[in-house]
């Protein structure tokens, strides 16, 4: 283990890991219990590749997140894209898109990615800033690229970070377009990482890939805020207070609640700005206790009527409200947000078939065309909701990887608060859409005089 060590810190791109793994090694050898113990749990494996990508924490050796890791996968991920597409549309160049968040390191691991992508000939695209995942997953769908990246760990700690996969275009069927992998995806992604030879082997472009415009964040944002229906539901009346949970979903959050009509937006100051050490709560997960205190504060503040809190990533979107029985703030269990989205979107999808056809609404005629779905871990209330209004159900495995392959999804959620309703613009959960159709569904009961726990 220690001529490994020593190994890989003469071999590490990375002058910062290099550095921290000599000095492990100088402990370790002078008989520091904690840095022998830190030296066998950093070589005492590699990352596995699995359908969720990679996420450990940072730092050297080959079962931590590092340049040297990095590197790796994107050169297998690389071999893989170049033969899939070549093997479904020969002749046809591989196209990729990269993001990443504003943890440590992200912006490093997706610039050498895009390096390792360009040297393999993949024309490949790299996000114009630390932004949020559901972006990546639009972009992969809107620039037709055959595979994305997202650098981030979403909510864990901030030692930590992660290499999420999409596939799209030719590299998966249509049903998989711009979702993260699944089965056999991930064992075939891995199989070329194993095969990747030494470090030194792996091309690294100098330039040659697109760093794309911020225009794809202002598509993604105007496309976000055309979900809502201000003719069906015109209400804009609602005092938001909003946190991004010192993660990168903050700007974007904002603009698409700004271009849909809410205006009366305030974000937790403490938590505004991207900070990879997420100084002002335990774990950056809406669901944890205490990480909503100051967005809390904040509501009691402003007299706010809703709290809407996103990740680091923003893939995921934690609402809470003031209970009318208790007089007191209290965030929703992500079953209940996921049954009200799920009844809002009825009421949507109604409002807009009646006024298209002048009928009085759904007379049990037959099933609807569309699904809704949920995972096996989440509440059934949404089956029944959706039964009731003449729509069908999917049940389906643990994972937005599964509940975004659903043929004719209009809406899909999970207990973890995971949402995804506009399966055609993000195939996977997007806590900023869901953002801005939670304020448009709190707004509708604020205008009737109720409350989201009066629509519960």
């Amino acid at each position: 283990m220690f001529s490994q060590a020593r190994d890989w810190a003469a071999k590490d791109p990375d002058p910062a890991t290099a550095a921290a793994l000599t000095e492990l090694l100088q402990l370790a050898e002078d008989g520091s219990p904690a840095a022998s113990q830190e030296l066998a749990d950093s070589f005492s494996g590699t990352l596995q590749f699995g359908t969720a990508g990679l996420r450990a924490a940072l730092g050297p050796g080959p079962n931590r997140m590092n340049r040297v890791v990095v590197r790796r996968v994107a050169a297998g991920l690389s071999a893989f894209l170049v033969d899939v597409v070549g093997e479904a549309a020969p002749g046809t160049r591989p196209r990729a898109v990269v993001g990443y968040d504003a943890r440590y390191n992200s912006d490093i691991f997706a610039e050498e990615t895009a390096a390792i992508f360009t040297a393999a000939g993949i024309e490949t695209f790299l996000m114009p800033s630390a932004l949020p995942t559901p972006l990546l997953a639009f972009a992969v769908r809107a620039l037709d690229c055959d595979g994305g990246v997202m650098v981030t760990a979403s909510h864990n700690p901030p030692q930590d970070n992660g290499y999420k996969v999409y596939l799209g275009r030719h590299a998966v069927e249509d049903s998989g377009r711009g979702a993260q992998i699944v089965a056999p995806y991930d064992a075939r992604i891995a199989a070329r990482i194993n095969a990747v030879g030494a470090l030194e082997s792996i091309a690294l472009a100098t330039d040659g890939w697109t760093v794309l415009d911020p225009s794809v964040a202002a598509d993604y944002e105007r496309a976000t805020a055309a979900l809502t229906d201000a003719a069906l539901f015109p209400s804009r009346d609602l005092r938001i207070v909003l946190t991004p949970m010192h993660g990168v979903g903050g700007e974007t959050a904002v603009a698409v609640l700004n271009a849909a009509g809410f205006a009366d937006v305030t974000l937790v100051a403490e938590q505004a700005e991207p900070d990879p050490d997420f100084p002002t709560v335990n774990f950056p997960n809406p669901e944890e206790p205490g990480a909503l205190d100051l967005a809390l504060e904040a509501a009691a503040r402003v007299d706010a009527d809703i709290v809407l809190a996103n990740d680091p990533d923003a893939d995921r979107a934690a609402v809470a409200a003031k209970d009318p029985d208790t007089g007191a703030w209290r965030m929703l269990r992500g079953d209940e947000v996921g049954a009200l989205l799920g009844a809002h979107i009825v009421a949507r999808l109604a409002a807009g078939t009646d006024e298209a056809s002048g009928s009085a609404g759904h007379a049990g005629g037959g099933a609807r065309a569309g699904v809704f779905a949920n995972s096996i871990v989440s509440s059934r209330l949404l089956s029944r909701i959706a039964a009731a209004a003449g729509y069908a159900h999917e049940e389906t495995l643990t994972g937005f990887k599964w509940i975004s392959r659903v043929p004719g999804l209009i809406y899909g959620y999970e207990e973890a608060l995971g949402y995804c309703v506009a399966p055609e613009l993000v195939r996977d959960k997007d806590g900023i859409s869901a953002a801005v159709l939670i304020a448009e569904m709190a707004a509708a009961a604020k205008a009737d005089g109720k409350t989201i726990f009066d629509t519960l």
